[in-house]
């Protein structure tokens, strides 16, 4: 996913005639947050769990982007989804930055108290890099 992102990016920069500076900007992810998680079945087993959070950019106002379960959840496929929000708000010329955060896991083999303690422990990991408490600062 992230290949074909970046191949579709700087198509899309070509067109627009973006310097390579620029590119690297609009590109680069502000911040990138990996945690672990670790978890009870409801049978008392273990769970371990790896969730991300990319923040790319907020230069057009607060960062918006869901949360993405699935197995196959990596930090390329966040980086990737992020990207894609900040552009999506800003061609769609809604006042909103990109983000994505994902964990990789199955909701299909989960119970509804695994998933929402999984749930619980990605945001209590991440809860100081998310939230209204973020200053948003225009660009100079």
């Amino acid at each position: 996913m992230l290949e074909d992102t970046h191949a579709y990016f700087h198509q899309a920069a070509d067109v627009l005639k973006l310097s390579d500076k620029i590119r690297d900007i609009l590109w680069s992810p502000m911040r990138i947050v990996k945690v672990e998680i670790v978890t009870e079945r409801d049978e008392g087993d273990l769970m371990h769990h790896v969730g991300f959070r990319v923040q790319h950019n907020m230069a057009r106002g607060p960062m918006k982007g869901g949360l993405r379960y699935h197995p196959t959840v990596d930090e390329d496929d966040a980086i990737a989804l992020a990207g894609l929000m900040t552009w999506k708000t800003a061609v769609a010329n809604i006042p909103y930055g990109g983000a994505k955060g994902g964990i990789n896991c199955d909701p299909s083999e989960l119970s509804e108290r695994e998933l929402d303690d999984i749930t619980r422990v990605f945001v209590e990991r991440i809860h100081e890099f998310i939230g209204p408490r973020l200053i948003f600062r225009h660009p100079m």
